[in-house]
C-alpha cells in the first residue's frame, strides 16, 4: 500500500561565502552580475537584506544553523569545532517527526574529521539526523588530498581528473589563494564540484518517493576561494564592470586585521570579483535545475525553498579577503524564503540571524521546534502576521564578540580593543566613533553579553 503525502517538503539551499550584495536583486550587486534563478526566488517569496551569520566561518556557522544554538555557547569559535554529539538538531527533529531528510554538499559539523566516506554516508551524518546523506569535501579541503577522501574526489579519480585538480590547488596554495591570479578551473563544466552537487541534488528530487515528506539541504562550496570557475563561466565575464571595493586607511581598526590586508593591484581585485559572480552563476544554473525538477514533479507549490550562505565575503573591501571579521561584507549573508502561503516580491529589512533558520524549518514543517534554543522563528515575519523580529544581532569568534543594530555596530575584541560604527551615516564602516560614544558602548556591550548567555559547553568536542 503506498501513502502520498500533503506536508510540504523544505529545500534549504546553502553557498559558501556568499556576500549578501552580490545576487542580483540587491540594489548595490554588480550590475552584470546574472542569477535569474535566484531573482526567481525572491519574486516568489521575502527578502532579508539584514541577516547575519552568527559566526563569519564556516564550521561554527554551521553548528549554530544545525543545532539553533550560538556557536560560541558550544565550544565553537574556529573551524577546529565539531558539534557536540549532546546537541539535537533539527535535521533530527525532523526525521523524528516523519520527514526524510537528505543533503548533497559541505556539512563541516565535524570539520576536524577528513574522510567524508566513498558515498559521503559516513556514520557521523546519520547520527546528525540525516536519512539519505552525500556530504561532500569542501573546496580546499577536496584539493587537499592525491587520494580521493569523498565522494566527490573518488568521482573525480573516476574520471581521471583527480590528479589534474590536485595539481591545481597545490599550485594555486604555493603561489596563494588569492594571490595567484584567480585562475579558471582546470576541470570542464560538468566536473566541477558545484556541478556535481547540482547535479547530485536535482536527482534527489528526481527520484524521492512521495510516501514522506522530504528536507533536503543543499550546500555548495562556491563561491568560496580560490575563485576558479570553469573558463565557461569565467568568460561571461572577463571585462564586466565591477563596484569599486572599500578603500579604508585602517585607522580605528584593531592590529590583528590590519595584518591581514591583502596587496593586490586594483585591476587583480577587479579580476577576483568577476571569478567570483562567475561562480554565482553557476550556483544559480544549478538552482534552476532544481526549480525544474520540483516543477516536473508538480511539488513546487508544496515545498519551502530558503536560499542563504553560512558567512560572507570581504572581495577586496577594507583590504581584505575571506572572512572571520565582523565587517559587512564578511557578517551579512543574503536570506531568500519561499513557499506554500508566503506573498512574493516583498523585503522585510527585520534584523535575523542564521540560526533563526533552525525554528522557522520546523515552523514550516509544522514539528516541534527544539527545547531551549537560541533561534527564533521567522516563520510570523514571512506570512505576514507579524512585522517585528530581532532588536539586534549579535556574532562570536575567538577574536572577537560584535552586535549590530538598526543603526550601530560594536566590535569588541578579546584583547579588550573596542570598535563602533554608525551604520546610517557610516555604512563602509571607515570612522570608529568608540572613544566619542562612550555610553553607547557600555550600553551595546550590556546587550550583546546578555544575548550570548552561558556556555553549554566549555571545550568543543566530538
Amino acid at each position: 500500500m503506498s501513502r502520498k503525502t500533503d506536508r510540504p517538503n523544505v529545500l534549504f539551499i546553502m553557498s559558501d561565502q556568499h556576500r549578501y550584495d552580490y545576487v542580483e536583486t540587491h540594489e548595490n550587486t554588480p550590475e552584470a552580475l546574472n542569477t535569474p534563478n535566484l531573482r526567481r526566488l525572491t519574486e516568489m517569496g521575502v527578502t532579508f537584506p539584514n541577516c547575519t551569520t552568527n559566526a563569519p566561518v564556516c564550521a561554527p556557522s554551521r553548528i549554530g544553523l544545525a543545532s539553533g544554538i550560538q556557536p560560541s555557547r558550544l565550544g565553537s569559535l574556529d573551524n577546529g569545532s565539531f558539534l557536540p554529539s549532546t546537541v539535537p538538531t533539527y535535521y533530527q527533529q525532523l526525521r523524528d517527526n516523519g520527514y526524510r531528510v537528505g543533503c548533497v554538499g559541505k556539512l563541516d559539523l565535524a570539520k576536524p574529521d577528513g574522510y567524508n566516506g566513498r558515498f559521503g554516508d559516513r556514520p557521523r551524518a546519520y547520527s546528525w539526523g540525516f536519512t539519505h546523506p552525500e556530504e561532500c569535501e569542501g573546496k580546499m579541503h577536496a584539493g587537499s588530498s592525491a587520494e580521493p577522501i569523498g565522494p566527490y574526489t573518488h568521482y573525480l579519480e573516476e574520471k581521471g581528473l583527480l590528479e589534474t585538480f590536485y595539481r591545481d590547488y597545490r599550485n594555486r596554495a604555493k603561489n596563494g589563494w588569492i594571490k595567484g591570479g584567480s585562475p579558471d578551473s582546470a576541470l570542464p563544466t560538468e566536473d566541477f564540484e558545484d556541478t556535481y552537487i547540482g547535479r547530485s541534488a536535482t536527482d534527489f528530487i528526481k527520484n524521492i518517493p512521495d510516501d514522506f515528506p522530504w528536507h533536503l539541504f543543499v550546500s555548495f562550496v562556491g563561491p568560496h576561494d580560490p575563485f576558479d570557475p570553469p573558463t565557461e563561466y569565467g568568460d561571461k565575464y572577463r571585462d564586466a564592470d565591477m563596484p569599486d571595493p572599500i578603500i579604508d586607511n585602517m585607522n580605528g581598526k584593531p592590529e590583528w586585521v590590519q595584518k591581514r590586508t591583502v596587496n593586490l593591484t586594483p585591476e587583480e581585485i577587479v579580476i577576483t570579483r568577476r571569478q567570483y559572480c562567475a561562480a554565482t552563476e553557476l550556483i544559480d544554473d544549478q538552482i534552476g535545475m532544481m526549480l525544474k525538477a520540483l516543477e516536473e514533479r508538480g511539488e513546487l507549490d508544496n515545498t519551502y525553498i530558503i536560499y542563504s550562505s553560512d558567512h560572507g565575503e570581504m572581495l577586496g573591501d577594507h583590504g581584505l579577503y575571506t572572512k572571520s571579521v565582523a565587517y559587512e561584507a564578511s557578517l551579512r549573508v543574503p536570506l531568500i524564503v519561499a513557499g506554500p502561503g508566503i506573498e512574493g516580491n516583498r523585503i522585510s529589512h527585520e534584523l535575523v540571524e542564521l540560526i533563526d533558520m533552525n525554528p522557522t524549518i520546523c515552523d514550516f514543517a509544522d514539528v516541534p521546534v527544539l527545547d531551549d534554543i537560541d533561534g527564533l522563528s521567522i516563520a510570523p515575519v514571512v506570512r505576514g502576521e507579524s512585522e517585528n523580529h530581532r532588536s539586534e544581532t549579535v556574532s562570536k569568534l575567538r577574536k572577537f564578540s560584535c552586535i549590530r543594530t538598526d543603526t550601530h555596530k560594536l566590535i569588541e575584541d578579546s584583547d579588550g580593543f573596542i570598535e563602533l560604527y554608525n551604520l546610517v551615516e557610516d555604512p563602509d564602516e571607515l570612522n570608529n566613533i568608540a572613544d566619542t560614544e562612550q555610553q553607547l558602548v557600555r550600553d551595546l556591550q550590556t546587550r550583546m553579553e546578555s544575548r550570548f548567555g552561558p556556555n553549554l559547553v566549555d571545550k568543543n568536542t566530538q
